[in-house]
């Protein structure tokens, strides 16, 4: 699979991502290793560049994974002491605009995860169709600890009310092994296994029309949107996020 460039005219730009496409697959890695991927304004908006132009470019398969030693740390909060509470709530309702492209998108989308995943990270992968992980893989999801709701619908959509209620009133680390056993990850395999699940998976995915795929993903996806974007609006638009968030990170 070679590597491919994409600029903002045909869809997606930024040193952030690295894009490589085959046929109708398309792989896109986060490329913020030293910051462990964590989403910042322009990850962020690449990614979404790329879901959205994949609707159009003949995308039946893309897949997310990230470089370096994670899949994704979530919401950046580097400067967010900086940041007016405004500017932080654009912030999260853009992440929100992503996990929606990605959860609803019209083509099959696959996580390939590893090491430790936190908050909108670990929410990236839950939006996917498919969740890979390799086996030391770890998820948290803190996001009620500075009262922020978000992707909590979707979340219980794979792993049920019960185990959603425990995991995010616990703010619970769960392992790789716990994730697949609740229906948070579908399978698990290696790093060095990757290239193979992509390629089997690219098989598997044109087995449909693009029609008769697109109904299915569709009627198979409650469509919460309205409701998801609301639920985060009011929650981070509480005024004292930036205290919320300060005082969650200062917890041991």
């Amino acid at each position: 699979m070679d590597a491919v460039s994409l600029h903002p005219q045909n869809g997606a730009a930024s040193g952030s991502i690295l894009c490589q496409q085959e046929g109708h697959a398309t792989v896109v890695t986060l490329n913020r290793p030293e910051k462990m991927n964590a989403l910042n304004g322009e990850l962020v908006d690449a990614l979404l560049q790329v879901v959205e132009h994949a609707a159009g470019n003949g995308t039946r398969l893309l897949v997310l994974k990230g470089s370096g030693k994670n899949f994704s740390a979530g919401f950046d909060f580097s400067g967010y002491e900086e940041a007016s509470e405004g500017d932080l709530v654009l912030r999260l309702i853009r992440i929100e605009q992503l996990l929606q492209a990605v959860y609803y998108a019209p083509y099959y989308t696959v996580a390939l995860a590893h090491g430790r995943n936190f908050g909108a990270g670990a929410d990236l992968i839950c939006s996917c169709s498919h969740r890979i992980a390799a086996a030391e893989s770890s998820f948290r999801m803190p996001g009620l600890r500075f009262g922020l709701v978000l992707g909590t619908r979707r979340l219980a959509q794979r792993i049920g009310t019960d185990a959603t209620r425990r995991i995010l009133m616990q703010s619970v680390n769960f392992d790789a092994g716990e994730a697949l056993t609740m229906g948070f990850l579908n399978e698990l395999a290696q790093p060095e296994q990757w290239d193979g699940v992509i390629a089997s998976l690219a098989k598997k995915s044109g087995g449909l029309s693009v029609a008769a795929e697109e109904s299915l993903l569709r009627v198979t996806a409650p469509d919460t949107r309205a409701d998801d974007l609301a639920e985060l609006v009011t929650s981070a638009s509480r005024p004292g996020l930036k205290e919320r968030i300060r005082q969650y990170r200062a917890l041991p």
